[in-house]
């Protein structure tokens, strides 16, 4: 109960501040890339019931038809400007409108695709039992997973390879070690991430 009444309050609240942000990034899209501003894609969420996860589209039209479902950060299929929303992973703002709906949490284990959740074992169907959220300790060991899978002639492989094994390791941790203190710590720790993220890039130019 006191997960879901903060996610509703702290989702109102981020609609409400960061609708000028949201409505910037939603017009300049429209703008500088053809196709809608917001992407929807499938994803399982809690108990196996799949739902729409929405996101700022960052990849051209039909990415999905000419590439496979992991995105390295030299992917010729992100845009210019998609490729700025991934690093500061202002991508994920719409799915405020998910946490709103009851579809996700801010901390959770990030949702996959029914292919993937196809895959898990019966351990790893365990992550099923709790609500997807935006970020989570994966999202914050793997934050630079572009640039992990950068060079690799087949992405997704690598990420399988690379990635997966860890992932599933430290979201089933989640599950089994959840609590409210926990999920504010996975919060601060994914702010404090992002802002390292942008005082290096801002050094770096």
């Amino acid at each position: 109960m006191l997960k879901r009444a903060f996610d509703l309050a702290f989702a109102i609240v981020g609609l409400v501040f960061l609708s000028p942000v949201i409505g910037g990034i939603a017009i300049l899209i429209r703008i500088l890339t053809p196709g809608p501003a917001i992407y929807g894609g499938t994803r399982v969420g809690r108990f196996g019931r799949p739902f729409r996860l929405y996101k700022f589209r960052t990849m051209v039209l039909n990415a999905d038809k000419i590439g496979g479902p992991s995105t390295s950060e030299d992917d010729p299929r992100v845009t210019k400007l998609g490729r700025i929303l991934r690093r500061y992973k202002l991508d994920e703002l719409p799915q405020l409108v998910n946490v709103l709906k009851g579809e996700m949490s801010f901390v959770g284990p990030r949702p996959e695709v029914p292919a993937e959740v196809d895959l898990y074992t019966s351990e790893e169907r365990e992550l099923l039992n709790v609500p997807p959220g935006i970020t989570d300790w994966a999202s914050m060991r793997f934050h630079n997973e572009g640039e992990i899978l950068k060079g690799s002639a087949d992405p997704h492989r690598a990420y399988q390879e690379k990635i997966r094994p860890e992932k599933l390791r430290l979201g089933l941790e989640y599950v089994r070690r959840q609590s409210f203190w926990i999920d504010l710590q996975i919060l601060f720790g994914t702010l404090s991430l992002l802002f390292k993220t942008r005082t290096k890039s801002e050094a770096i130019r």
